[in-house]
């Protein structure tokens, strides 16, 4: 597919089922992290333990692909396709079972919102690690420029308290949404140099690979010390469903129409998002820094995107 030469010309041409997926996209996405906040029970005593809250929402999301996958037609590759299965696995891994299991666990601490922000940083870390391991990703100085204006706001989005505060519980939370970040992006980089697949099945394989891979994580967990009620059961479920699993099914439609360019927008709109549905459903307001952070990561990705003007996404 031949992308458009620029953003406005691009959003011009742009059907209005695509803008219709690519908000699905946003809301599902953003929605994530105020299901998890209520999943884990973020200051109420009371909620699931990330152990169970990440098999969960992935056990969902593979029943939903794989029954996607049967009623398309579609079919996983052998299993004798060693490459495709080990891009699989690590899509798995990296794509999923790691980054959720990693915000899951900081969400206890921190706000859902906060949480969503960290999801601007990854397209400078994907940036940064296509110069490295693509040869035609080369760096430029707009390239250099925005990378490292993305860095500065990933430092301003820990803000001086949690850096004050050095091992507190916040700035380990933090660390852990970073770390998931850099799983995301690491994700990106994986499927960048993968083999030709069939969206569906790769999400479905991916994602369920992620589900078995989690299932040992309920036994570590001593149920009756557990308090949770009917309401943090319904958002895992709706973290299944949603985020994990009709999430996955529109991203893949949303790359097939418009491409991976456009849908990376998505790391735009997702944070925004995530922040408006933090401060209307939990009341959530973040300090001057995560402005100033959003900002200046933003502005990181549009100058490293402007210094590989010309690629195909």
């Amino acid at each position: 597919m031949t992308m458009p030469s620029t953003p406005a010309v691009a959003a011009s041409r742009r059907p209005a089922i695509v803008w219709l997926i690519f908000i699905a996209l946003t809301i599902l996405w953003a929605g994530a992290y105020g299901l998890t906040r209520i999943a884990v029970g973020k200051d109420t005593g009371a909620g699931l333990p990330p152990e169970w809250v990440l098999p969960g929402r992935l056990t969902g999301g593979a029943i939903f692909l794989l029954l996607l996958m049967l009623a398309t037609g579609k079919r996983l590759p052998p299993l004798s396709d060693r490459r495709r299965w080990g891009v699989i696995v690590a899509m798995g891994i990296a794509g999923s079972l790691v980054p959720f299991f990693l915000i899951t666990v900081a969400q206890q601490s921190v706000d859902s919102s906060l949480a969503a922000l960290y999801t601007a940083a990854a397209p400078v870390f994907v940036v940064l690690g296509a110069t490295f391991f693509f040869a035609d990703e080369r760096m430029t100085r707009n390239t250099g420029l925005g990378i490292l204006c993305g860095f500065a706001g990933v430092v301003a989005l820990f803000g001086p308290e949690a850096v004050q505060h050095f091992g507190s519980a916040s700035m380990t939370a933090q660390l852990l949404l970073l770390m998931a970040t850099l799983s995301f992006s690491a994700s990106t980089l994986i499927a960048r140099a993968a083999p030709t697949m069939d969206a569906i099945p790769m999400a479905a394989g991916f994602v369920s690979v992620s589900a078995v891979l989690s299932w040992p994580l309920v036994f570590t967990v001593d149920k009756a010390a557990v308090s949770a009620d009917w309401h943090h059961w319904l958002a895992v479920a709706g973290l299944g469903l949603g985020p994990s699993g009709i999430a996955q099914a529109l991203y893949m439609a949303l790359i097939a129409r418009a491409g991976a360019t456009f849908q990376s927008l998505t790391g735009y709109s997702v944070p925004v998002a995530g922040a408006a549905f933090g401060w209307l459903f939990f009341r959530e307001t973040q300090s001057w820094n995560a402005a100033l952070a959003f900002g200046l990561i933003l502005g990181g990705v549009w100058l490293a995107r402007r210094g590989g003007r010309g690629r195909q996404g």
